[in-house]
């Protein structure tokens, strides 16, 4: 028997229910529907959003930009003596 029959056949054994999973769908439903129901988290039921005595945390104002630092225009270096500064050594 060649090895293409033996996998035919052996797929062709044991056929596949359509409900295989049904249990453990069915499971992780319940699971989420018993969480959904419990209470709310204590730190929600606490604060109310209609109280204006209510503390909530501070507000800080950090600018969108604030690593910029303003740079004014110079007067340009002689370009010659750039260039010498970045031009690599000559090779012996």
């Amino acid at each position: 028997m060649s090895v293409h029959k033996r996998a035919k056949f052996a797929a062709m054994a044991r056929p596949r229910s359509p409900f295989r999973n049904l249990r453990a769908a069915v499971a992780v439903t319940l699971a989420a529907l018993a969480a959904g129901c419990g209470a709310a988290p204590p730190v929600l039921a606490e604060r109310d959003a209609s109280d204006p005595g209510a503390k909530a945390p501070p507000v800080a104002y950090r600018p969108a930009i604030e690593p910029y630092t303003p740079q004014r225009p110079v007067e340009p270096a002689p370009w010659q003596e750039q260039n010498q500064r970045i031009t690599p050594a000559p090779r012996p």
